[in-house]
């Protein structure tokens, strides 16, 4: 099992929080807030762009009204 060293919560509007975390290896990770088992891995740099891509309003049409 891969130990992931998990950052702060990241919450927006509403309840949803998101935990970043990098493994020994420099494999990034994102998982819902208290959900850390059941996560996403990918590089570092694309978690990054996938965060600021939503922080840029990229994925709103994403979301439901």
């Amino acid at each position: 099992m891969t130990t992931v060293t998990w950052e702060d919560p990241f919450c927006g509007e509403g309840n949803s929080c998101y935990r970043i975390g990098m493994d020994g290896e420099g494999g990034s990770y994102i998982a819902v807030a208290g959900q850390e088992a059941v996560y996403v891995s990918d590089t570092a740099d694309a978690l990054r762009q996938l965060i600021r891509d939503i922080k840029a309003g990229k994925a709103d049409h994403l979301l439901a009204d």
